[in-house]
């Protein structure tokens, strides 16, 4: 079963995108967030995945 792509409840800065794509790749999340730092346009990729992307579940 396939893992759904969302963002990181624990690994945050922003919106968590970046730790939910680091975490669904078994990545770096200082990479991918240095990723979209250097690659120009990729704010508006960031804003739409930050709207579309559903958040993962908190556990207490």
């Amino acid at each position: 079963m396939q893992r759904p792509l969302r963002k990181s409840a624990t690994n945050r800065s922003l919106f968590g995108v970046c730790g939910g794509i680091a975490e669904y790749f078994d990545l770096s999340p200082l990479g991918v967030r240095l990723l979209f730092l250097i690659v120009p346009g990729n704010f508006l990729i960031y804003m739409i995945l930050a709207n579309s992307m559903k958040d993962a579940p908190r556990y207490l």
